[in-house]
């Protein structure tokens, strides 16, 4: 089954990392991104991948054709135009690179690699999120309900701490960054089925994935909802590459299931 990374997007709440390398690229552990996301998947089976560019997609074409350099030992004679590799630790992916254009929003760029997936079942997920999520329980379940769609839903802590404070402002209690409200959101690790493209037959460049043809699917009784009760970070902002680093650095990355 094909994984489908949408990674196109032009990082703008990350200006600070982004301006010269897309978001997919922003490291962590001196690794992109992109490549942990990647890494989840291969640790379930799943290595062959389509990924959607966009913004500065030239980015990482280069670091996948360059890949094997990048992550062996060589010795390169100048005079003879010649490398010889003597040690690789490459990963068993295989990769699409797939041009999606500028603009495109997701649901375009989804469109556009139609032909990559071969009319089969395939998994769709952001270039910008990690999780634990299990991969082969998410599919079981997909396939266990018989729908076109099922997401990844996830429940967010608190952004900041809470606190409970008498009338004279003294604090009787505070909470940092307690559990959220209850309410699941789309996480992102979507299964989907061919029957999906049916919604996406207009023109789909400005409409994004998750405002239009996620919606009336849902409408049509066909999306399915897999609660992932574990760990899930987005890189939205500068704070997020922060806290995802620092956890890759104290040996916590929960995501590291490989």
């Amino acid at each position: 089954m094909k994984v489908v990374l949408l990674a196109g997007g032009l990082g703008t709440r990350l200006m600070e990392e982004t301006e010269a390398r897309p978001k997919p690229m922003v490291e962590i552990g001196g690794k992109p991104i992109l490549w942990h996301i990647m890494k989840i998947y291969e640790a379930y089976g799943y290595n062959d991948f389509v990924i959607c560019l966009g913004y500065k997609g030239q980015v990482i074409k280069e670091y996948f054709l360059n890949y094997y350099l990048y992550n062996s030992d060589v010795t390169i004679e100048l005079e003879k135009n010649k490398v010889d590799v003597h040690f690789s630790n490459s990963e068993s992916f295989k990769v699409t690179l797939v041009d999606t254009g500028l603009h495109t929003n997701t649901a375009g760029r989804i469109k556009r690699i139609q032909k990559y997936v071969d009319g089969e079942m395939f998994m769709l997920t952001y270039g910008d999120g990690v999780a634990d999520v299990n991969i082969k329980d998410l599919v079981t379940y997909h396939k266990s309900h018989g729908k076109l769609a099922t997401l990844t839903s996830v429940q967010t802590p608190g952004r900041f701490g809470n606190l409970e404070m008498d009338k004279n402002g003294h604090v009787n209690h505070f909470v940092e960054k307690p559990e959220g409200d209850g309410m699941w959101i789309n996480g992102g690790f979507f299964v989907l089925e061919p029957g999906i493209f049916d919604y996406l037959k207009d023109d789909m460049d400005t409409v994004q994935w998750e405002k239009k043809p996620l919606i009336d699917i849902a409408n049509d009784g066909q999306l399915g909802a897999f609660k992932h009760r574990g760990f899930w970070k987005p890189m939205d902002a500068l704070r997020d590459r922060v806290e995802l680093e620092e956890l890759w650095a104290k040996g916590n990355a929960k995501w590291k299931i490989w």
